[in-house]
């Protein structure tokens, strides 16, 4: 999703998110959406600082009311909804989502008309890999039919319980890219150092996203938002550089500064920074 990261032969790009719903957003598009979420929210906690984010419905739902401890009970009323829109499709990989980019992209011509790529460029990439996308789930109902000792007609019964399955797992894996990383609690959690505060958890979620390398995604995703191209994805980093080593460098990062101060009052993420990367320094 970061920096030059097209697949190098055409077939590869559809093998991405085929399964994540119906119908979603070509491997290009997914790009280019997540590319507009860095643009406009630089900082975690300030979203659509700089434009709109494809991501704000999320945030807004967990974070409308303020700070969470003194409106707790106000959250009870959205942040309920957050696995569910995300079951719908409400994400990168998502059905409701690639609606929702498609409103808002291609940027309409000079005086209001329709972009002059639109019918030429962006409709036949998105028929193109809807297309493949169909024709799976086609094989997935035909799947459930004979081989099942079913009719053709219910092969919805095999098709819907492994959309339902798929719907599950990335709805878990997108609830911790998107909401869970962006909570003011979790940021206000990390500011107390949690890797030595709590060793046990902190190991017991690298085990379940399967190594420390990708829990660095959860623990410095301020960081990757500073840099997006430039820190790409601390999970891939680790692969060729070890996790601990990425850690480290992250935490040397944020004990600099992400941004240099210009007068302004501190946001909310530069208070819970500066906290925790002078308790991660006094670990050490």
């Amino acid at each position: 999703m970061h920096g030059a990261t097209f697949p190098v032969y055409e077939w590869q790009k559809f093998l991405t998110h085929p399964f994540a719903d119906f119908f979603s957003l070509p491997w290009e598009e997914f790009v280019l959406e997540h590319n507009r979420h860095h643009a406009s929210t630089v900082d975690l906690l300030i979203q659509g600082e700089f434009g709109w984010d494809p991501e704000e419905f999320h945030y807004a739902l967990q974070q409308w009311a303020g700070p969470m401890g003194p409106n707790w009970y106000k959250y009870l009323l959205t942040v309920p909804w957050i696995p569910i829109i995300h079951f719908f499709g409400l994400n990168d990989t998502g059905s409701l989502f690639a609606l929702e980019w498609w409103m808002h992209f291609p940027d309409e011509g000079t005086g209001g008309k329709c972009n002059k790529e639109f019918w030429s460029k962006w409709v036949p990439r998105r028929v193109k890999h809807n297309a493949f996308v169909l024709s799976l789930w086609a094989c997935v109902w035909l799947l459930g039919t004979w081989p099942l000792g079913r009719p053709l007609s219910e092969g919805w019964r095999f098709m819907f319980a492994v959309s339902f399955f798929a719907r599950i797992g990335y709805s878990a894996a997108w609830m911790f890219i998107t909401n869970f990383t962006h909570s003011l609690p979790w940021n206000e959690f990390l500011a107390n150092d949690p890797g030595r505060t709590w060793p046990v958890l902190h190991n017991m979620m690298a085990l379940i996203l399967g190594g420390k390398h990708r829990w660095n995604e959860m623990l410095f995703h301020d960081v990757h938002h500073a840099f997006p191209n430039a820190v790409g994805t601390l999970s891939q980093r680790g692969r060729f550089h070890g996790w601990e080593k990425v850690h480290d460098a992250a935490a040397e990062v944020l004990h600099r500064g992400l941004w240099k101060a210009n007068g302004d009052e501190e946001t909310q993420m530069q208070k819970t920074q500066k906290k925790r990367s002078m308790m991660m320094k006094q670990g050490k």
